[in-house]
């Protein structure tokens, strides 16, 4: 069973679309409880950082996710919020990632919007997928590089397309919105051990 926290996220009924594309089960939910038992667990996000974050902590979320031992996948803002801190609405994160996310300065248009390529792809999310494929992101606010970087988009400047900490998985572009592409990078989520 696939968990899809709910918390008044914008693209958590996307992300289930996607899912069901897939043929694969899923519930949104916000119960620790099912959140607890579920295989995987998927943290979507489309918002703003401080409001979310007050969401999440209302329903005991933040202390939750960071303990959860099952792959967990967080989706942009989900990324951003499994960080350190976020300079949107100066928001302390949950600190998974032990780095900040930062509003990209103004030299071009903002938020970076659209279809672009990620590059240095190391992670299993990526297998099957060619450097040259691109995929959707939506965001104004970036992840810095660090050692958690699994690959590098590049857009004013390089920042983190995707992060790793040993079961936590997260990307800041949207894979419910890229396809074929995002099919196979959800898929390749799901049939992690």
């Amino acid at each position: 069973m696939i968990a899809i926290i709910k918390y008044n996220g914008g693209n958590v009924s996307s992300v289930q679309n996607a899912l069901n594309r897939l043929n694969i089960s899923s519930v949104i939910t916000d119960d620790p409880e099912l959140i607890l038992k579920a295989d995987k667990v998927i943290f979507p996000g489309v918002g703003e950082a401080s409001s979310t974050m007050k969401l999440l902590k209302e329903r005991g979320l933040d202390i939750l996710i960071p303990t959860l031992k099952q792959p967990v996948l967080g989706i942009c803002l989900g990324m951003q919020l499994m960080c350190k801190g976020n300079e949107e609405g100066n928001t302390e994160g949950m600190g998974i990632f032990d780095i900040n996310v930062k509003r990209f300065p103004p030299l071009e248009l903002v938020p970076h919007m659209g279809w672009n390529t990620v590059s240095e792809q190391d992670s299993s999310l990526f297998s099957g997928i060619k450097p040259e494929n691109d995929v959707y992101f939506v965001h104004s606010y970036y992840c810095e590089l660090s050692e958690y970087t699994t690959s590098v988009c590049d857009y004013i400047l390089p920042f983190s397309a995707s992060l790793q900490k040993e079961n936590f998985y997260a990307v800041q572009f949207h894979p419910e919105k890229s396809g074929s592409v995002g099919s196979k990078i959800v898929s390749n989520f799901i049939n992690l051990s």
